[in-house]
C-alpha cells in the first residue's frame, strides 16, 4: 500500500479554525503540488480529506473526487488517521485501493510520519503544502515501511 500525506497549503490566520481559507500563496502551493501529484502519484488514488476548508481547497487543486472524513479534523490524532485509511493493510474504508492520499494537518501528519518510520509518535514537522510518500512491503515475513519521497510545495517550480 502507498500512503501519501499532504499537509494543507498556507492558510489565513484566524477563527473559526475549520473555515480558514488558503492564501494566494497557499493556492499556488496547492496547484504546484497537484501538478506534481498528477504526474507522479499512483493510479487509482483514494483521496481522504479533513473537513477543514483549507484542506478541501488544497485537495480541490487536484481536480479529482475525494472523500471528507471527520476523523482527520485539526484536533484529531494518529490512531484516527490510520483507522481512516486502513494502514497498513490497504483499502481505505474497504475500497481495496492500494494508494491513499490524506490531506490533513499538523501535528497529526508529522506524528504519523514519525510513527510509520520509527515506531514511535514524535513531533515531526511537515511543511505546509508538502507531501510525504510512504509504502509498506513485506520482506522475509516482516512488514516494513519505506519512505519513498518528501516533496516540498515549491519542488515543481
Amino acid at each position: 500500500m502507498d500512503l501519501l500525506l499532504w499537509r494543507h497549503a498556507e492558510a489565513e490566520e484566524g477563527l473559526p479554525d475549520l473555515k480558514r481559507k488558503l492564501t494566494a500563496r497557499g493556492e499556488k502551493q496547492a496547484r504546484q503540488m497537484a501538478d506534481w501529484l498528477k504526474k507522479n502519484a499512483p493510479d487509482k488514488l483514494h483521496i481522504i480529506v479533513s473537513p477543514a476548508l483549507r484542506c478541501q481547497q488544497t485537495a480541490q487543486a487536484l481536480g479529482l473526487p475525494f472523500e471528507t472524513d471527520k476523523r482527520l479534523r485539526p484536533d484529531s490524532n494518529v490512531s484516527n488517521l490510520l483507522a481512516a485509511i486502513g494502514w497498513p493493510d490497504g483499502g481505505a474504508n474497504g475500497t481495496g485501493n492500494s494508494a491513499v492520499l490524506v490531506v490533513g494537518h499538523q501535528p497529526t501528519l508529522g506524528q504519523a510520519a514519525a510513527l510509520l518510520l520509527s515506531g514511535t509518535e514524535a513531533e515531526w514537522s511537515i511543511k505546509k503544502g508538502a507531501v510525504w510518500w510512504f509504502s509498506n512491503r513485506t520482506r522475509q515475513g516482516d512488514t516494513q515501511t519505506v519512505l519513498r519521497a518528501v516533496i516540498p510545495p515549491d519542488f515543481g517550480r
